[in-house]
């Protein structure tokens, strides 16, 4: 796997370059000082991985990180001395296409390096995703027909998957959803479990809705809205709570969005909205299908929004989206329907 690094220290860049070399098969492709020759550079020698830092002179990391994905795509890794001194810049960089964060390694007293561990997980499950591993589609629970007729009916809901340029196509979203509407929102993001609850308070700064990470067991109510907050799946269950669940383990979309849509195929007593977003890969492609088959109303995010027109493609080809819409249109849409919802008796 080729991997470039852009940062303004050099020290940084040392520290990065030998915990890429010390993984057999990675090797650093090329070093850039700032995100304009990161830009340049990707123009000209795409790599299989970009470590982007934050914080640099001529052009920042976010701006870096929207302009190589508009021109040269490829998957970036925010990698940041501070990511709490930085959520801002964090979580703008990640709405324009980063994957995800990590801090960056440091060197220690003795010269061994510190911190490597973190960075080294989100690599291997980016060569992971990239691979062999990368046709396989998780074991989902097989749908099943809704009772009909059943007084245990629930209320309608929204579950909503993203990926790469997630979190502002997320607060677009939510925003566009009207003040109005109290349906029970899930959302499964894909970023790493040490960045969820950062992205949930960044959420609800941009959207003025409570973000929650929930937990085990949590029951869903209405109004609320619920980010997967781990690197296991995020599930409901026979109860209508919300679960976390490791398996299927091999899976390389953690928390997998497919794997929530699955259980809300076989669980779900009522009916609601299924919404997937910009990101790479195939993940909620199938489980989006499942749901439309049961009546769902299941929407698609376009190409010419699409900070990456990857997971909603796989459901465009797959045939799973009722609609496929511009980002601006997805909010105000899911709101009507699911009020409309109220007025026609689905619960």
């Amino acid at each position: 796997m080729r991997i470039a690094i852009v940062n303004d220290l050099a020290l940084a860049r040392t520290v990065l370059k030998r915990v890429v070399e010390s993984v057999p098969g990675y090797r650093v492709a090329w070093e850039a000082v700032n995100g304009a020759d990161a830009v340049t550079q990707a123009a000209a020698d795409r790599p299989d991985v970009l470590l982007m830092d934050l914080i640099m002179p001529v052009l920042d990391g976010a701006g870096a990180t929207r302009q190589i994905m508009r021109q040269s795509p490829c998957p970036i890794l925010v990698v940041t001395a501070s990511v709490g001194a930085n959520h801002a810049q964090v979580y703008e960089a990640l709405g324009a296409g980063g994957l995800d964060v990590v801090r960056t390694p440091t060197l220690g007293p003795s010269g061994t390096i510190v911190g490597a561990e973190p960075l080294l997980a989100r690599l291997a499950k980016l060569a992971l995703r990239h691979g062999p591993q990368s046709a396989l589609t998780p074991m989902t629970p097989r749908a099943r027909p809704l009772p009909r007729g059943s007084a245990a009916r629930a209320p309608s809901l929204l579950a909503i998957g993203a990926s790469t340029g997630g979190p502002d196509a997320l607060a677009s979203v939510l925003a566009g959803l009207g003040s109005s509407c109290t349906t029970p929102v899930i959302i499964v993001q894909h970023i790493g479990e040490d960045y969820a609850q950062g992205l949930a308070d960044w959420l609800t700064r941009r959207t003025g809705r409570t973000i929650l990470v929930p937990t085990a067991n949590t029951t869903l109510e209405p109004g609320r809205v619920y980010l997967a907050g781990g690197d296991d799946h995020l599930r409901i269950d026979q109860t209508q709570s919300l679960q976390y669940d490791r398996e299927p383990a091999h899976y390389s979309y953690r928390p997998s969005i497919d794997v929530l849509f699955a259980s809300l195929a076989r669980y779900w007593k009522g009916t609601g909205v299924a919404v997937l977003l910009t990101g790479m890969g195939n993940d909620g492609a199938r489980g989006l299908l499942q749901l439309k088959s049961l009546g769902w109303l299941t929407i698609a995010q376009d190409e010419a929004t699409s900070v990456v027109y990857g997971m909603p493609k796989a459901a465009a080809e797959l045939q799973a989206c009722t609609e496929i819409l511009p980002l601006a249109q997805i909010g105000p849409r899911c709101g009507e329907w699911l009020q409309n919802s109220i007025v026609r008796g689905i619960k």
